[in-house]
C-alpha cells in the first residue's frame, strides 16, 4: 500500500489500508471488526487508516476488505492523491472535534501543511478538485456542525460554543453559521434538536 506523508511509517510486516469515511472512534472499532472477521490480524485503527499484518505470500484480499469496508459504509481508499486528500480531512476532523480550543487558535494551512509536509496551496488544489468543495469551505462546514452539536445542549451558550470552538469572538461564529445554515445560532436552538435537519459528519460535502 502506498504510504502519505504525514503518519508515520508502518512497521515492516505491515500493511497499510487507507480507509474513507471514518469519522469518529465508533467508526474506528467498526473497521477493525470487519478486518478481524476476515482473518486479518489488526495492528493499529485510526481515523482513516488501518495497520494489518501482512499475510503469507504479501497479498492482502483487498477485494474482500473492499466489500466487507464497503458494506459498512467505509471505502477502501488506493490511489494515492486520494489518499491525502482523506489523510486531509481526517486532520481537521481531528483538529476540530479532538483537540483543546487552544489548538483551534491555530492557522489551519499551517498546521496541514506541516503535519502532512505539503505546501498548503497544492493540498487546497488537490482537495478542490476532489470534493468540488475548497478546502476553507470545508473546515467552515466541519465547525459549524460540531457547534450544532454543542448548541444542542440546552445550558450552552453561543458565546461559550465559540469559545470552544476557537473562534475569536461569537459574532464570527454566528456569521458563520447563518452562512452554512441559513440561520443564527440562536434560531438554530430555538427549533429544538433535530428541528434544523442535522446533516451527519460524513455528507458535508
Amino acid at each position: 500500500m502506498t504510504l502519505s506523508a504525514g503518519l508515520p511509517p508502518s512497521a515492516p510486516d505491515t500493511s497499510r489500508l487507507f480507509i474513507g469515511n471514518m469519522v469518529c472512534p465508533q467508526c474506528s472499532r467498526v473497521v477493525q471488526r470487519r478486518l478481524e472477521e476476515l482473518g486479518l490480524q489488526v495492528q493499529l485503527v485510526t481515523l482513516g487508516t488501518a495497520d494489518v499484518l501482512t499475510p503469507p505470500g504479501g497479498e492482502l484480499p483487498l477485494a474482500a476488505v473492499r466489500a466487507a469496508l464497503e458494506e459498512a459504509g467505509f471505502a477502501l481508499v488506493e490511489d494515492p492523491a486520494r489518499q491525502l486528500v482523506e489523510q486531509t480531512k481526517t486532520l481537521v476532523l481531528e483538529l476540530v472535534r479532538y483537540t483543546a480550543p487552544t489548538e483551534l487558535t491555530h492557522n489551519f494551512s499551517y498546521y496541514l501543511s506541516q503535519r502532512l509536509q505539503r505546501d498548503y496551496h497544492y493540498l487546497s488544489q488537490l482537495f478542490s478538485a476532489h470534493e468540488g468543495l475548497t478546502l476553507e469551505k470545508y473546515i467552515i462546514r466541519q465547525k459549524v456542525e460540531c457547534a450544532k452539536e454543542l448548541l444542542s445542549y440546552q445550558d450552552a451558550t453561543v458565546a461559550a460554543v465559540a469559545q470552544q470552538l476557537g473562534y475569536s469572538s461569537a459574532a464570527y461564529l454566528t456569521n458563520q453559521f447563518k452562512q452554512v445554515t441559513g440561520l443564527s445560532p440562536t434560531e438554530f436552538q430555538r427549533l429544538g434538536p433535530g428541528s434544523a435537519g442535522r446533516r451527519s459528519l460524513d455528507d458535508l460535502i
